[in-house]
């Protein structure tokens, strides 16, 4: 069998598989404290034997093989998370393989391996939820660099009519803490869920993540570009940042019709966690 976790700041879902990546069984864990979430986890993958074990997780991360805080969670805005050793951790346990990559690159992966973009060699993923973050697969394999991408923390210039200044940690006004969940809700003072479609907010929404959308094509040039994530569970959303960024790029690049490139996850909401199973998978066979 396989094991996988999707780690986010909010909840973490494990899943065990068969080897044609076949949930056998699934559960919900809450993001608590590193050590108690750690235990709820083994209690349930103690009951399987594994041979691999795959973490798509929240970030940033460090994902250099070379570094000797490789596996671990690093400067996260979740306190009792930063400096966790994670990757490591699951190794000793288990004595098997364990692929290790962010949670976002797990979903790309997913979705360029059997979703929306699996009839592709390239796609960019971005998930809007609690935060932003962004992954990209290019012929097949995770962008990285000196650490991974991090997608949600540039700087889109602002929308003429927002005022709200952004909650982000680290960096105030960019994407994330412009355009992720706590920002709509930071300004209109309800979830996003609440509002309705023709709230100013899903305009201001729009104008950050087709500002993102632009930044991605004309510097990555990915096949798709794949939105996910709780903030997008509003159909008409994706349709405004299709019609956004339509009039951002001006005719510039030659890009197949924007509802092909522009796209929902084919995978739903289960992205991070097939992602996560073929991270599993990767590991055993390498």
């Amino acid at each position: 069998m396989l094991g996988a976790i999707e780690a986010g700041g909010t909840k973490f879902i494990c899943a065990v598989s068969d080897d044609e990546l076949n949930i056998i069984e699934k559960i919900t864990i809450p993001t608590t404290e590193p050590e108690e979430t750690f235990e709820k986890v083994f209690e349930f993958f103690d009951h399987f034997d594994l041979k691999a074990i795959g973490i798509g997780s929240f970030g940033p991360i460090d994902t250099n093989k070379e570094s000797p805080t490789y596996g671990y969670i690093t400067s996260t805005p979740k306190l009792k998370w930063q400096n966790t050793d994670f990757q490591s951790v699951f190794v000793r346990r288990y004595n098997v393989p364990v692929g290790w990559n962010t949670d976002v690159n797990a979903a790309a992966l997913g979705e360029v391996s059997l979703g929306a973009a699996r009839e592709k060699d390239s796609c960019v993923y971005i998930t809007v939820g609690t935060g932003i973050g962004g992954g990209a697969f290019i012929n097949g394999e995770p962008l990285t660099g000196i650490s991974h991408p991090e997608m949600g923390h540039f700087y889109p210039p602002k929308h003429e009519k927002d005022t709200y200044e952004g909650f982000c940690d680290f960096h105030g006004s960019c994407l994330e803490g412009l355009a992720a969940g706590p920002a709509i809700e930071g300004r209109f003072g309800v979830r996003a869920e609440e509002l309705p479609k023709d709230h100013i907010a899903w305009d201001i929404e729009a104008h950050y993540l087709a500002h993102a959308a632009m930044a991605y094509t004309t510097i990555l040039s990915p096949s798709c570009i794949i939105f996910g994530g709780g903030v997008m569970n509003q159909p008409h959303l994706i349709e405004k940042v299709r019609h956004k960024f339509d009039e951002l790029l001006n005719d510039y690049l030659e890009l197949p019709t924007l509802d092909e490139y522009i796209i929902s996850p084919g995978l739903g909401n289960e992205a991070g966690i097939k992602g996560s199973l073929l991270l599993a998978q990767r590991a055993l066979t390498e």
